[in-house]
């Protein structure tokens, strides 16, 4: 955090170290540097105080005099508090880069128990959307006033499409990548052929003797974009363990609903299974209001219910989304997947689908899936793309994963 200041000059490293460890080290850090004077400038005060509401053990406020226990007593409905969590989050985001501030704001909620940034339309405005910050939103939409549903769901939209503008290009050119038969087969086919181009691009060269177009090219669809050739079921973990990654997975499944070659279907489970394919496809910040995070797990039930999608398993690329503490039929469970794998559905269990560490999950489950041909792993964002292309052109997904460094 310490590394955003203003000073660049020999005191530079000494003001970092100031900022990191606070108010309470200035009179030992100053014996190492040149006498007099003050160790922060006027930013780095501001920073500061901004740190200090967080991270000091008092909750006393930094150098501009500004307090945690006045931030904190916004929840009393305080105006004056308010003004000052306003003044914070302005701060903040002013003199902070964005990955720090989306530390500072969840730690804001974690470490002082600030939610409160949630509920008032003004603050909520002033928040930087994140994921984690989202699933917080998601997890306690309950409790949030009708007077800021409307910003909430602003915030949500503002990363949603962040998101969307992240993946969307990777994930349609690894779709249409490895969907492209015209990629391994030379030979045209007749019911492909698109007539009103070919004879508009060949209009050049009618023959007026012979009354005909004499065509010196010929073009076609191509196959990917005029057919459901694939289907893509998405079937989400809703536990309030995964939230991070129901957020990734419900904006994956808006995206694959949206390219014409494949027939998406995104189902959302705790203990119950709850269809969202059509809110998927329409609006996915309905989607993800339409998501309860926490809960139980039952993922035989939901694998269950997504079978009666799969029309032509050698077609059908099946992604659950889950960390695999199956509280449901787990024995039922092994047996469907198995079941799946066999009938030539392309399977894999993401067991988070985040930018953050190792996930914790059912290490024996995750086993026996990938023993019977359902590989499981970790996998960030960026790289589902390459992953969904291999599974598609029926690639080995456990070699890939390595190959990619994925880890269970």
């Amino acid at each position: 955090m310490a590394d955003h200041i203003t000073n660049n000059g020999p005191g530079a490293a000494l003001s970092r170290w100031r900022l990191i460890l606070g108010q309470e080290a200035e009179t030992a850090l100053q014996g190492y540097g040149p006498g007099g004077g003050q160790m922060l400038s006027e930013e780095e005060l501001i920073m500061d105080a901004a740190l200090a509401a967080i991270y000091n053990e008092s909750g006393s406020g930094g150098a501009n005099g500004q307090s945690g226990s006045s931030v904190k007593g916004r929840g009393s409905g305080s105006g004056h508090a308010a003004i000052n969590l306003s003044k914070w989050l302005g701060d903040v985001r002013s003199f902070f880069p964005e990955d720090v501030v989306s530390v500072i704001q969840n730690d804001a909620m974690e470490r002082r128990g600030w939610k409160q940034l949630l509920f008032e339309p003004e603050l909520l405005a002033a928040v930087k959307p994140d994921i984690q910050l989202v699933g917080t939103l998601l997890a306690l939409k309950g409790k949030i006033p009708e007077k800021t549903k409307e910003t909430a769901r602003m915030l949500v939209q503002a990363l949603v499409d962040e998101l969307v503008k992240l993946l969307e290009t990777d994930i349609r050119r690894a779709v249409t990548g490895a969907l492209n038969k015209r990629q391994h087969s030379p030979l045209p086919s007749l019911s492909g052929l698109d007539w009103k181009r070919t004879i508009e691009r060949n209009l050049k060269h009618y023959d007026g003797e012979r009354r005909m177009i004499i065509p010196e090219r010929f073009f076609y669809f191509d196959r990917a974009r005029r057919s459901k050739e694939w289907t893509v079921i998405v079937d989400i973990d809703q536990s309030g363990s995964m939230a991070s990654s129901v957020i990734w997975a419900s904006v994956i499944g808006s995206i694959f609903a949206s390219i014409p070659a494949l027939s998406t279907r995104v189902v959302a489970f705790d203990t119950e299974v709850v269809d969202l394919t059509e809110q998927c496809a329409n609006d996915p910040v309905d989607m993800l209001f339409g998501i309860q995070l926490g809960g139980g797990t039952d993922i035989h039930k939901s694998v269950k219910y997504c079978e009666q999608f799969i029309e032509e398993p050698k077609k059908t690329l099946f992604i659950i989304v889950s960390d695999l503490y199956e509280n449901g039929n787990q024995a039922g469970l092994v047996r469907r997947m198995r079941d799946l794998r066999e009938s030539g559905v392309r399977t894999m269990t993401l067991l988070a689908l985040s930018d953050e560490g190792k996930p914790s999950y059912d290490e024996r489950l995750a086993a026996q899936l990938t023993r019977d041909g359902t590989p499981c792993f970790a996998c960030t964002p960026a790289l589902l793309p390459v992953l969904v292309e291999g599974a598609l052109k029926g690639q080995d997904l456990s070699e890939l994963a390595k190959r990619l460094g994925m880890s269970r």
